[in-house]
Protein backbone atom coordinates (compact mmCIF):
# COMPACT_ATOMS: atom_id res chain seq x y z
CA UNK A 1 0.00 0.00 0.00
CA UNK A 2 1.10 3.49 -0.82
CA UNK A 3 0.95 6.15 1.82
CA UNK A 4 -0.92 9.31 1.06
CA UNK A 5 0.72 12.43 2.39
CA UNK A 6 -1.42 15.46 3.05
CA UNK A 7 0.34 18.76 3.53
CA UNK A 8 -1.35 21.79 4.94
CA UNK A 9 0.02 25.26 4.28
CA UNK A 10 1.73 26.97 7.17
CA UNK A 11 -0.67 29.16 9.08
CA UNK A 12 0.23 32.80 9.25
CA UNK A 13 -1.25 34.76 12.12
CA UNK A 14 -1.87 37.93 10.11
CA UNK A 15 -3.79 36.13 7.36
CA UNK A 16 -6.29 34.43 9.66
CA UNK A 17 -8.07 37.68 10.45
CA UNK A 18 -8.07 38.67 6.79
CA UNK A 19 -9.44 35.26 5.82
CA UNK A 20 -12.16 35.56 8.43
CA UNK A 21 -13.19 39.00 7.17
CA UNK A 22 -13.09 37.75 3.58
CA UNK A 23 -15.32 34.79 4.42
CA UNK A 24 -17.80 36.98 6.33
CA UNK A 25 -17.93 39.36 3.34
CA UNK A 26 -18.54 36.45 0.96
CA UNK A 27 -21.42 35.24 3.16
CA UNK A 28 -22.97 38.72 3.38
CA UNK A 29 -22.79 39.31 -0.38
CA UNK A 30 -23.82 35.74 -1.26
CA UNK A 31 -20.61 35.25 -3.25
CA UNK A 32 -21.51 37.77 -5.96
CA UNK A 33 -19.44 40.64 -4.57
CA UNK A 34 -20.31 44.20 -3.72
CA UNK A 35 -21.72 45.22 -7.10
CA UNK A 36 -23.69 42.01 -7.46
CA UNK A 37 -25.34 42.70 -4.15
CA UNK A 38 -26.09 46.36 -4.84
CA UNK A 39 -27.12 46.12 -8.51
CA UNK A 40 -30.79 45.15 -7.85
CA UNK A 41 -31.09 47.91 -5.25
CA UNK A 42 -29.61 50.53 -7.59
CA UNK A 43 -31.92 49.37 -10.40
CA UNK A 44 -34.98 49.59 -8.14
CA UNK A 45 -33.99 53.06 -6.91
CA UNK A 46 -33.44 54.24 -10.49
CA UNK A 47 -36.84 52.83 -11.46
CA UNK A 48 -38.46 54.69 -8.55
CA UNK A 49 -37.98 57.98 -10.42
CA UNK A 50 -41.43 58.54 -11.94
CA UNK A 51 -42.03 58.91 -15.70
CA UNK A 52 -38.48 58.00 -16.81
CA UNK A 53 -38.15 54.20 -16.33
CA UNK A 54 -34.46 54.59 -15.55
CA UNK A 55 -34.26 51.14 -13.97
CA UNK A 56 -35.01 49.52 -17.32
CA UNK A 57 -32.36 51.68 -18.99
CA UNK A 58 -29.93 50.74 -16.20
CA UNK A 59 -30.53 47.05 -16.99
CA UNK A 60 -30.06 47.78 -20.71
CA UNK A 61 -33.70 47.04 -21.52
CA UNK A 62 -34.01 50.22 -23.55
CA UNK A 63 -36.80 48.94 -25.76
CA UNK A 64 -38.96 48.10 -22.73
CA UNK A 65 -38.29 51.54 -21.22
CA UNK A 66 -39.31 53.29 -24.43
CA UNK A 67 -42.43 51.12 -24.75
CA UNK A 68 -43.47 51.87 -21.17
CA UNK A 69 -42.77 55.57 -21.67
CA UNK A 70 -45.18 55.59 -24.60
CA UNK A 71 -47.67 53.45 -22.69
CA UNK A 72 -47.77 55.80 -19.73
CA UNK A 73 -49.20 58.64 -21.83
CA UNK A 74 -52.70 57.13 -22.10
CA UNK A 75 -52.39 55.55 -18.66
CA UNK A 76 -51.74 58.96 -17.11
CA UNK A 77 -55.42 59.71 -17.70
CA UNK A 78 -56.25 56.91 -15.30
CA UNK A 79 -53.98 57.49 -12.33
CA UNK A 80 -54.56 54.03 -10.85
CA UNK A 81 -53.24 52.23 -13.94
CA UNK A 82 -50.28 54.57 -14.21
CA UNK A 83 -49.35 53.93 -10.57
CA UNK A 84 -49.65 50.18 -11.20
CA UNK A 85 -47.28 50.46 -14.19
CA UNK A 86 -44.83 52.55 -12.17
CA UNK A 87 -44.81 50.09 -9.25
CA UNK A 88 -44.43 47.16 -11.64
CA UNK A 89 -41.47 48.91 -13.31
CA UNK A 90 -39.70 49.09 -9.94
CA UNK A 91 -40.27 45.37 -9.38
CA UNK A 92 -39.25 44.54 -12.95
CA UNK A 93 -35.99 46.53 -12.66
CA UNK A 94 -35.10 44.73 -9.43
CA UNK A 95 -35.96 41.31 -10.91
CA UNK A 96 -33.99 41.86 -14.13
CA UNK A 97 -30.95 43.09 -12.20
CA UNK A 98 -31.11 39.99 -10.00
CA UNK A 99 -31.26 37.79 -13.10
CA UNK A 100 -28.22 39.59 -14.57
CA UNK A 101 -26.26 39.09 -11.34
CA UNK A 102 -27.23 35.41 -11.17
CA UNK A 103 -26.21 34.84 -14.79
CA UNK A 104 -22.80 36.47 -14.28
CA UNK A 105 -21.87 34.61 -11.10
Amino acid sequence: MDDIVVQFPAKKKGLRLFSLIKEIWREITFGVGMWGTLRPIVAALAAAVPFLFLGQHFNRNHRRAVDWTLLQIPLALTVVLWVALWLYSIFDAWREASIIVAANS
